[in-house]
């Protein structure tokens, strides 16, 4: 059992890590290549349509996401059946709840954000939701196998894809417009969607009748995951979409390159947590609630010993970086960056608090948790927005972190005895244990 778990986090790490390192190279060059090819204001706008299709996507992907990979990984195969048509007849609800709450917002955002053009934007983009949909469950029931090839080459194909249109715009005229930008997704988001079905049609297998029981669990599970998710990306999202409202489009643009920037850092973070969920989801079932306290205090001091470098890093030379990644024209976000690193350092204890929490069955606690902190970071950011401008809305965000960092701490204390210095413990134990496995033998080997 050992050897086998051994196995599992070596290959869904490695595969996961590459996951996160293709999306940030493929996000990062797409990224590098728009803040060249258009001015601040389109670039603002860009981010903020982003920001918004992401949270309805979110808040859709958030009421299934856990729910599904948690009763695929704990049922008997026999109830599969019954969970996955549950979980599609779900998924195509809140899609089409999706599709009408996009068409009535889009005209009052392109009234807000000063841009007609967004209305089309958004009437387009629909189609993304429907075939992104389809993806998103199909990549769910190939992790609840424990299995991530599908998704890796997946989102290859749909961040690819969109990435080359980029580059294609760069290399030859015309240049890159926004409606391109949604044309693009959509056929990446299709070849994707095609391609994982084939991927994963082994463990499709669904009933025609859609049974009231599995819907009813689904959505009870998930709907404290679903509020979480949505407090999350709020809380991730709402600086830039207030900035838009209360500043500029400009500023939303700016404070979007600081984000960008500091983006590698969520690449562990989301790496770990990733692999995490379905696998303490199964030792909660099979060993009970000492499962957590190592596997929180261990992933959380593994991303903390990736990430110490890279943020030091950021702020010892954010000029450099910055001028790198995005040109003289953003040199206003280096204040915002050098804040911004400071709460990276606490994403990892706030990401694996709710993976922890929702594996072992207790969302609810997380849902209540997450919530408030989005309705604190809301206040805050409206408030120092108001005193402070882009800087403000990230000072809300730090100051909201360290806040809630405190209760966070206290109910895992509570729920699997987590001490929040084991972490940093684990984190310094990191870079030795990494040496003495990997680079001691394959220096032996070439000495």
């Amino acid at each position: 059992m050992h050897s086998h778990n051994r196995r599992y986090w070596l290959k869904s790490g490695s595969l996961n890590l590459f996951l996160n390192v293709q999306t940030l190279i493929f996000g990062f060059g797409g990224f590098f290549l728009l803040v060249r090819m258009m001015d601040k204001h389109s670039f603002g706008i860009w981010s903020l349509f982003v920001a918004t299709t992401t949270i309805l996507e979110t808040a859709r992907n958030g009421l299934l996401q856990n729910a599904l990979i948690q009763f695929l990984s704990a049922s008997k195969k026999e109830n599969h059946p019954e969970i996955l048509s549950a979980s599609f007849f779900i998924s195509g609800v809140l899609t089409i709840a999706c599709i009408i709450l996009n068409f009535c917002i889009a005209g009052y955002l392109a009234d807000l954000w000063h841009y007609s053009g967004l209305v089309q934007m958004f009437y387009v983009y629909n189609i993304v939701y429907i075939f992104q949909g389809a993806l998103s469950q199909f990549q769910w029931i190939e992790q609840a196998h424990l299995s991530y090839n599908g998704t890796v080459i997946t989102n290859i194909i749909r961040q690819g894809g969109f990435f080359f249109y980029i580059l294609f715009c760069f290399l030859f005229p015309p240049d890159v417009s926004l409606m391109g930008l949604v044309y693009a997704q959509i056929i990446s988001a299709f070849v994707a969607m095609a391609v994982e079905y084939f991927i994963v049609r082994k463990h499709l297998s669904f009933l025609f009748k859609v049974h009231k029981e599995w819907v009813i669990k689904l959505f009870n599970y998930g709907k404290y995951a679903f509020g979480t998710f949505i407090s999350a990306i709020l809380s991730n999202s709402i600086n830039q979409m207030m900035l838009g409202a209360m500043v500029s489009a400009d500023a939303a643009g700016v404070y979007n390159v600081a984000l960008r920037v500091t983006n590698v850092a969520d690449i562990p973070t989301n790496a770990v947590g990733t692999i995490v969920f379905p696998q303490s989801a199964r030792r909660f079932a099979e060993q009970g609630k000492d499962a957590g306290k190592y596997m929180y205090e261990k992933s959380v001091g593994t991303i903390l010993a990736l990430l110490i470098p890279v943020l030091f890093f950021l702020v010892l030379f954010p000029h450099l970086v910055v001028n790198i990644i995005a040109g003289s024209k953003y040199n206003d976000t280096i204040p915002i960056i050098k804040i911004t690193a400071l709460t990276c350092l606490l994403n990892p204890f706030q990401r694996l608090f709710g993976t922890i929490l929702d594996s072992m069955g207790k969302p609810k606690i997380n849902f209540i948790v997450i919530s408030l902190f989005a309705f604190v970071n809301l206040l805050l950011t409206y408030l120092f927005i108001e005193k402070y401008n882009i800087i403000g809305a990230v000072y809300a965000t730090l100051i909201a972190d360290l806040i809630f960092l405190i209760p966070m701490q206290i109910i895992l204390w509570k729920e699997v005895r987590a001490n929040f210095l084991n972490a940093f413990i684990y984190a310094a134990r990191f870079y030795p244990e990494f040496f003495s496995t990997y680079v001691k033998p394959v220096y032996k080997k070439i000495i």
